[in-house]
C-alpha cells in the first residue's frame, strides 16, 4: 500500500510504502510547488487520552453496548483519531462497572476497537463537589477516593484503566494516589478546588498531569494564590489542554505552553458524548447538556460552564498551531508523541520500520474568518486503511 503526502515534519512530498503493519520505506518525491501544496500531510496517528463518547452516546452510559462502542470508534477514526482512551466520567459504581465491562467485551469482539483503544481513562468520581470545578459531572455521584471501588472497576476493565483524574483535595486522595501509582496507573489532577498544600501533597504522592488545565474550574478565582497558578508553577505536572477555540482563550494557551514547554503540553479534544448532535438540550442520566448553534456544548441552563467539546483532536491541532504561532509538527507532537510519552508507550514516528498507524489530513484557510480548518483524509491502523481513501 502506498501513500503520497507531505511528511508532517519536513513538509516534503513523500511516497510512503506500507507492508503488513509496518512502514517499509519512505522516498522523497520531486514535484512542482503547486503539486506539493495540493498534497495532504501524513503524521503518526493522533492519540487522544480523553474521549467521552460521540453522537449521543457516552462511554459512562449504564446502557452502553458493544455496537455503540464500535460505532463511536469508527466515527473517531473517520475524524483522524487513530488511538484513544475511552473516558468514563463521574457516575454510579454500577454504571462505571458496566461501562468498563462493555469496553472490555468490545475490545475482545471488534478488531477495530482492539486496535484503536489503548486503555481507559476514569475521570472522577473522586472530584470536587463545587459548582464550576465539578463541570458537567453529576453532583449526586461525587464521592471520596475509594481504592477498593477502583480495584473492582479495574477488574471489570481487565486492568486497562491506565489514567485517572481526581481532585487533590478529595478525601483519601494521597493514599489513593500512592496505591494506584504502584499499579502503574497515571494520575492526573482535575475538577478540583485544591489548595497549594493539597496539590503539592498529590504531586509528591505521584500525580504527573493536570487534566484540561484552565477548565473544570470556578468562574471567578482569587487573583493569587489559586490552583491554576499552583499547577502552572509545578514542573512535575504536565498539562493537557482543550484547544478547540472555545475552552481556552489564545492568550491562555500561549501561557500554558510557555510554562509547561512544548514537551509537556498534551492536546485533548475532551469530545462530549453529545458531539455530532444537532443543536438542542440533551440528557444522559444525570448529565444535562445543551448543544448551541455555534457548536459549543454547555451545562444545560447556563452559558458559562462548558460540558466537553464538539471538536475532535485534529481540530485542536490546527487551532493550537494558529493560536500559539507554532509549526505544524510541534502541534502534531502534542497529540501524538507527548501523550505516548506520558503514558510510557512507544513514541510514534513517520520513518521506515515504524508501525503504520497514521493520520492523513489537509488544512484549509477559511476565507471569511481566516482560521485554519482541519480536514481528515484517511486513517491507518497497524497497516490497515480503516477510514477514508488511499492517497496514492
Amino acid at each position: 500500500m502506498q501513500i503520497r503526502a507531505r511528511h508532517f515534519e519536513t513538509l516534503q512530498p513523500i511516497d510512503l510504502i506500507i507492508e503488513g503493519d509496518t512502514i517499509q520505506s519512505i522516498c522523497t518525491v520531486e514535484c512542482s510547488p503547486d503539486e506539493a501544496a495540493s498534497l495532504p500531510f501524513v503524521c503518526p496517528g493522533f492519540f487522544d487520552i480523553q474521549i467521552n463518547g460521540f453522537g449521543g452516546v457516552w462511554f459512562s452510559s449504564p446502557e452502553l453496548t458493544v455496537d455503540q462502542v464500535s460505532a463511536i470508534t469508527q466515527a473517531l477514526v473517520d475524524r483522524g483519531i487513530a488511538r484513544f482512551f475511552p473516558t468514563l466520567i463521574t457516575a454510579s459504581f454500577e454504571a462505571l462497572q458496566h461501562g468498563f465491562s462493555t469496553l472490555r467485551h468490545a475490545r475482545e469482539a471488534v478488531p477495530l476497537v482492539a486496535a484503536a483503544v489503548e486503555g481507559y481513562h476514569l475521570e472522577g468520581p473522586y472530584i470536587s463537589p463545587d459548582d464550576g470545578p465539578r463541570g458537567a459531572h453529576p453532583l449526586k455521584h461525587v464521592r471520596a477516593a475509594d481504592y477498593e471501588e477502583f480495584s473492582c472497576l479495574q477488574d471489570a476493565a481487565a486492568g486497562q484503566i491506565k489514567l485517572i483524574t481526581l481532585a487533590a483535595e478529595a478525601e483519601n486522595a494521597v493514599p489513593f494516589i500512592r496505591k494506584v501509582r504502584e499499579q502503574g496507573v497515571v494520575v492526573s489532577l482535575g475538577h478540583m478546588a485544591a489548595s497549594a498544600v493539597q496539590i503539592q501533597a498529590a504531586v509528591d504522592a505521584g500525580a504527573t498531569l493536570s487534566t484540561h488545565l484552565g477548565n473544570g474550574a470556578h468562574g471567578i478565582l482569587p487573583r493569587h494564590p489559586n490552583y491554576l497558578w499552583d499547577q502552572l508553577a509545578e514542573d512535575r505536572l504536565s498539562a493537557s489542554v482543550i484547544a478547540d477555540g472555545w475552552h481556552l482563550p489564545e492568550s491562555v494557551l500561549r501561557c500554558i505552553l510557555k510554562c509547561k514547554t512544548l514537551a509537556n503540553t498534551i492536546l485533548t479534544c475532551d469530545v462530549s458524548g453529545f458531539a455530532g448532535c444537532p443543536p438542542g438540550v440533551y440528557a444522559e442520566g444525570d448529565v444535562g447538556v445543551e448543544v448551541l448553534p455555534d457548536g459549543r456544548l454547555v451545562v444545560a441552563g447556563q452559558r458559562q460552564f462548558l460540558a466537553g467539546s464538539g471538536a475532535t483532536t485534529g481540530d485542536c491541532v490546527v487551532h493550537m498551531m494558529q493560536a500559539c504561532g507554532i509549526e505544524l509538527a510541534t502541534a502534531v507532537r502534542m497529540a501524538t508523541t507527548n501523550p505516548a510519552q506520558l503514558m510510557g508507550m512507544e513514541t510514534p514516528t513517520v520513518d521506515a520500520g515504524q508501525p503504520a498507524t497514521l493520520s492523513v489530513f489537509c488544512t484549509s484557510k477559511d476565507l471569511v474568518d481566516g482560521k485554519i480548518r482541519f480536514l481528515p483524509i484517511s486513517t491507518y491502523l497497524q497497516g490497515r486503511l480503516v477510514s477514508g481513501l488511499n492517497t496514492t
